[in-house]
């Protein structure tokens, strides 16, 4: 009897790993497993669109002076936006970034991100992480930090690089992410 109680326990501390491993890696996300932390790649599109009957970002509040501030500064949007392998909006979904983002720069775009990633596809499929950082969003490249997650992304610490694809003047956007998270065993 003691031996199938500690064979059950080993079966399920190590089914998560055996699952993780034995599974094909995504073409979007590689997971590695060092021991005592998992360090995980994704690699996705934000689409970010703003106009249209149906957009996925909206404006839901603004400061008296926002329509005089070059940067926006005082607007807050809401968002449900789509999360894809590629830069095409057809191209296979993965997930959903959800949450919200302001101006919070009076002379320059700085957008304070207030963001939850949640993952559809995969061996993450359920997993999310959250972002809570400022997003320079004029500047070519962009670093934000990963503050948490649930899931396999459980007590997740790292950060996303993001790059703009593609933006039009109506201000729906395109952005590529890689991101790097740190998770433990």
């Amino acid at each position: 009897m003691g031996r199938v109680v500690v064979l059950v326990i080993l079966m399920l501390v190590m089914t998560p790993a055996w699952v993780a491993q034995g599974q094909d890696q995504e073409s979007w996300a590689k997971r590695v497993d060092t021991g005592k932390e998992v360090v995980t790649t994704l690699q996705f599109y934000f689409h970010d669109k703003l106009s249209g009957s149906n957009p996925s970002a909206i404006q839901i509040a603004q400061a008296n002076g926002t329509n005089n501030s070059g940067s926006l500064f005082g607007s807050l949007f809401m968002i449900d936006d789509p999360l894809t392998i590629g830069p095409d909006p057809t191209s296979k979904q993965v997930g959903r970034a959800r949450g919200m983002y302001g101006s919070a720069g009076q002379t320059d775009l700085g957008l304070i991100m207030v963001i939850s990633y949640g993952f559809t596809d995969g061996i993450y499929q359920g997993s999310s992480f959250s972002l809570l950082s400022l997003n320079p969003a004029l500047n070519p490249v962009r670093e934000m930090a990963i503050v948490g997650g649930t899931g396999l992304f459980r007590l997740a610490r790292g950060y996303a690089i993001a790059q703009t694809y593609s933006i039009k003047a109506n201000g729906d956007a395109i952005v590529g992410y890689n991101v790097t998270i740190v998770t433990y065993v």
